[in-house]
């Protein structure tokens, strides 16, 4: 049986989640309406894992500090494209004392460069986004059109404070005015997907607040036959 192509959910408390209700999803044409899954205030009964078809491409989204790197290590045993693990391999090859502005430009080209690789390959990919970059999500949903593939979105809706208590952990912060940038986007992302306006090219949208995230266990993509090809 051939995979409906966005997330489904699997290990809620009492069994598979439906399909949420909620405002009307936006049509697009010659496609199929998108869906979101809000998985926010659920108390404890958020699923376990979320599953899509191979080869389909995944979008990690939310503030800065919100928790989408640590979704991406725990939950995703498919390749996974973060900045922050570029960043982190140059920051051990370059003088310790060296600024990151100066080697900042390098890091995104590596980066850009790794998900072109990605891509290319025609792998299930999951991407980190820091929710500001509407070009990344518009070059991932062409790259999944033209191999008929699909463009989901995970999003993580959690408060500014929450965010900024990341960041403290982790011990890297990020601007007043550079979160501020993230606020208003990720802010317009969240608006715009609770009312179904998903990005154009994109299928499926799931809405996680902390607690959801912290649920869930496992990403994880099947082929048209069922099966993960996870460990």
């Amino acid at each position: 049986m051939t995979l409906q192509r966005y997330a489904t959910t699997a290990g809620a408390a009492h069994g598979a989640m439906p399909a949420q209700p909620g405002a009307p999803a936006r049509e697009l044409p010659g496609t199929h309406a998108p869906v979101v899954r809000d998985l926010r205030e659920r108390a404890g009964r958020s699923p376990r894992g979320l599953h899509f078809e191979a080869g389909d491409v995944v979008v990690v989204s939310g503030l800065p500090g919100g928790g989408k790197s640590t979704l991406i290590r725990r939950a995703v045993a498919a390749r996974a494209i973060d900045s922050q693990d570029t960043r982190d391999r140059w920051a051990q090859r370059v003088p310790r004392l060296l600024p990151y502005a100066l080697y900042r430009p390098l890091v995104r080209v590596a980066h850009y460069w790794g998900l072109w690789r990605a891509l290319r390959s025609g792998e299930s990919v999951v991407v980190h986004d820091c929710g500001t970059q509407t070009w990344v999500r518009g070059w991932l949903a062409r790259h999944a059109r033209r191999r008929a593939r699909t463009l989901h979105l995970v999003l993580l809706d959690v408060t500014p404070q929450e965010a900024r208590e990341g960041q403290r952990e982790r011990g890297r912060g990020v601007s007043g005015y550079a979160f501020a940038r993230h606020r208003r986007a990720v802010g317009r992302l969240v608006r715009d997907t609770e009312a179904g306006a998903l990005p154009l090219g994109c299928s499926s949208a799931v809405l996680l607040d902390r607690e959801a995230a912290g649920m869930l266990a496992r990403i994880t993509f099947a082929d048209a036959q069922g099966m993960t090809g996870q460990p």
